[in-house]
């Protein structure tokens, strides 16, 4: 079979009666409106990314001007060094939203990136013949870990343009599994490289499936992997910032930045107890059911390899955990099938799955409708009233602000009140200034790097956790500073 001929093969397939499409709509319903209602629960870290805040002001930005910016219009602090924003279509997205939904569409959202999710692992692991409910157990236990809404700020699924990673990595695995519509990966690339700078991922994904496919010498496959690979390359430098689009990747991996952000650090830095405990116990069964049962039924070598690799980089580097439960549902989809009763009546586990997800919709509106008013930009960084004080007796100033308050900041006050730092780190701040920075975020603070930073940058006032007593003592007693005003989570300090 040529190349051709297998991006055609879907075609070839039978039509599938009605009565068909209603059993299996069984498990795609209840699965939606199950995760549906737990993401919507848990709205509130949905909207707590802390670069939420500069996404969406870009987005206006961009609108605004017809452009992407070249250089960074909110800092004070960014030299010479170009922005380079890789979301920027992701952050228009969000702003229209914003304007004409609001919160409450941001959210909607997100929530429908996760049915997307939900959906393409339901029919990858059906299309494998994997019973309903192994199907169910397998893609509800990776939809309910992968967000990771246990160890906040580090949300998979959220109101920010990693999502659109998550989704587009299900979708290239997805039809590389099915070994269908592969020329539409090259479009699904156009998008992806432009809405999040994890697009390497898919190039990934590409290269395990084709290699698999070059070692069984299986030459159709492999020439039609190829091609949606050279489709692909070239869809990248379909963006603004053409081929330094790896410039800007570059600042991101393997930047010694990356060292304090809690994303990029290990699975035991970031497990927490007892939230971690669900995902520690789906990581051991894998393990479990892998190890005992190789050879028992055919699972796609290309699946398991994929789960086992982002399994090791997930302990690694924790922000890989997340991929390792989606890439991880068929082989435990699979794995489950075999030990359920081979007895059990898969027609009416679907018509039981269809009457509960009917009812969870029915819920699903419900914890929509009950979340609804609460929606909106977290204020546990920066409230309104504290970005309004700012605005009206600090406007131009040079103050020296916390990390995670740059987006916040620079979304309440669209650059009247100038940041220092914010979380879009190598991709828009010269490294010297990221290595000036890193060396005061502690809480036995050392007073030389304190000193030589608000020297250096003419530091006029710093804005800082309140909690962070270490600091007042050094700025206020040691130093005069005056405190200025204290808000509901941080405190300004002002030079004398």
């Amino acid at each position: 079979m040529s190349a051709l001929e297998a991006y055609g093969s879907k075609f070839d397939q039978k039509p599938k009666t009605i009565g068909t499409h209603v059993q299996t709509s069984g498990v795609y319903t209840f699965l939606i409106a199950v995760t549906g209602i737990y993401y919507l629960a848990n709205a509130s870290l949905l909207l707590c990314h802390y670069d939420l805040g500069w996404h969406l002001a870009a987005g206006d930005l961009i609108r605004e001007r017809g452009s992407v910016p070249f250089q960074d219009p909110w800092a004070f602090t960014l030299g010479d060094r170009q922005w380079y924003n890789l979301s920027w279509l992701w952050d228009v997205i969000a702003s229209v939203l914003l304007e004409y939904t609001g919160f409450s569409g941001l959210t909607l959202f997100a929530v429908a990136c996760g049915a997307i999710i939900v959906g393409y692992l339901t029919s990858v692991c059906l299309s494998r013949s994997a019973s309903p409910l192994a199907v169910s157990i397998a893609v509800l236990s990776a939809c309910l870990l992968y967000p990771a809404f246990a160890t906040p700020p580090n949300v998979y699924l959220a109101v920010s343009p990693n999502t659109a990673t998550m989704v587009f990595s299900v979708i290239f695995y997805a039809q590389c599994l099915k070994r269908t519509r592969l020329l539409l990966l090259p479009v699904m690339m156009l998008l992806w490289v432009n809405l999040h700078g994890g697009f390497p991922l898919g190039f990934l994904i590409l290269g395990i499936f084709g290699g698999v496919a070059l070692l069984k010498r299986d030459w159709a496959d492999f020439k039609a992997y190829s091609f949606a690979a050279a489709g692909c390359i070239v869809a990248i430098f379909i963006n603004p910032l053409e081929w330094h689009i790896y410039d800007g990747v570059a600042a991101t991996l393997g930047h010694f930045v990356q060292a304090h952000i809690t994303e990029w650090e290990s699975f035991a830095h970031n497990a927490s107890m007892p939230g971690s405990i669900p995902g520690i116990v789906c990581v051991s069964i894998f393990v479990v059911l892998e190890l005992l049962h190789r050879d028992s039924r055919p699972i796609p070598i290309e699946a398991r390899l994929l789960a086992w690799l982002f399994l090791f980089l997930g302990l690694y580097q924790y922000r890989y955990m997340s991929f390792f439960f989606l890439f991880s549902a068929v082989p435990l989809a699979l794995h489950l099938d075999r030990l359920l009763p081979e007895k059990l009546n898969h027609s009416d586990v679907q018509r039981s799955l269809l009457a509960a997800g009917i009812v969870g919709i029915c819920a699903l509106l419900a914890t929509f409708m009950h979340v609804r008013p609460t929606l909106g930009l977290a204020d546990d960084l920066l409230s309104e009233q504290d970005a309004r004080y700012l605005q009206t007796n600090f406007s131009h100033t040079r103050i020296l602000n916390h990390w995670n308050v740059g987006g916040p900041l620079i979304f309440r006050t669209h650059g009247t009140v100038p940041v220092f730092i914010d979380g879009r780190a190598a991709t828009a701040y010269p490294d010297q200034l990221l290595r000036d920075y890193l060396t005061l975020p502690k809480w036995d603070i050392d007073e030389a790097a304190w000193d030589s930073v608000i020297e250096k940058y003419k530091i006029e006032a710093v804005f800082w956790p309140t909690a962070h007593d270490v600091l007042k003592h050094f700025l206020v007693d040691k130093r005069g500073w005056k405190e200025q005003y204290v808000g509901l989570h941080e405190t300004l300090y002002v030079k004398p």
